[in-house]
């Protein structure tokens, strides 16, 4: 098959819409790094895959592998990838959907005392997201950028999944969900979902900031995705309401 030479030839609409990597804050994330300027995250460091440990994931992940690599995006990776693509489509997966189930206490958007919730891929019917093509020279080097981003430690499994382009199903690298893992929390209830949401912040944000950037990210990309949007008009009532609480003398 003959690739575009342009990036966004299959959608000029998504052009000035992704992150430039080059400037990417995840280009050159390090967890020793962000650990040596913030000590006090103890649990974050207990918690942390080592670098040998990372690495063995990511051989083994990509084991069999050759040739350019589609990689499937379903959250901040659609809109700040970090990477060097040379093709970009809309694709979905199949079998999976979208879930703000990843609990996060370690101090990026939630702490022990007030908990936050990240995106995983949980099982399901299905999620549009967009997938990145890197040029079989280039995946090595945007691969160990990838996985110091995806796997800072336990709660992802990286599996090479189909997902469908609009004219052909290739094989890419999906982050899903390891239900083997405490911090994947597939049967969390409503109100204790919300209240992560509404309440979980750290040194990366807030949680319902995060899923309200989904949320805008999606209207700009034209993705529908109403799991996402009814759960952000839940977690704004839910602040809303907390508010006048407080406010009440």
């Amino acid at each position: 098959m003959t690739h575009p030479s342009d990036p966004f030839a299959h959608h000029p609409e998504l052009r000035g819409q992704i992150a430039d990597p080059e400037t990417s804050f995840f280009r050159t994330f390090d967890v020793e790094a962000l650990l040596q300027a913030h000590p006090h995250l103890t649990d974050l460091r207990d918690w942390v895959y080592s670098d040998a440990e990372r690495e063995a994931i990511r051989r083994d992940a990509l084991a069999g592998h050759d040739g350019d690599l589609w990689i499937f995006g379903y959250g901040s990776l659609m809109w700040d990838p970090a990477l060097r693509f040379a093709e970009l489509r809309r694709a979905r997966l199949e079998g999976y959907a979208r879930r703000l189930i990843l609990l996060d206490d370690k101090g990026g958007r939630g702490t022990k005392e007030a908990p936050g919730l990240m995106a995983a891929l949980d099982d399901g019917p299905g999620c549009d997201g967009l997938a990145f093509r890197i040029a079989a020279a280039d995946v090595e080097i945007e691969t160990e950028i990838l996985f110091r981003r995806e796997m800072i430690g336990p709660g992802y499994l990286p599996i090479l999944h189909p997902v469908v382009l609009a004219d052909q199903t290739v094989s890419a690298l999906v982050f899903v969900a390891d239900h083997g893992e405490a911090v994947i929390l597939s049967d969390i209830c409503r109100d204790r979902q919300l209240r992560y949401l509404a309440t979980g912040a750290g040194l990366l944000g807030t949680s319902r900031d995060y899923l309200a950037s989904i949320v805008d990210h999606f209207c700009q990309f034209g993705i529908e995705d109403a799991h996402c949007s009814a759960l952000l008009r839940e977690v704004d009532a839910r602040i809303a309401a907390t508010t006048a609480e407080d406010a009440t003398p």
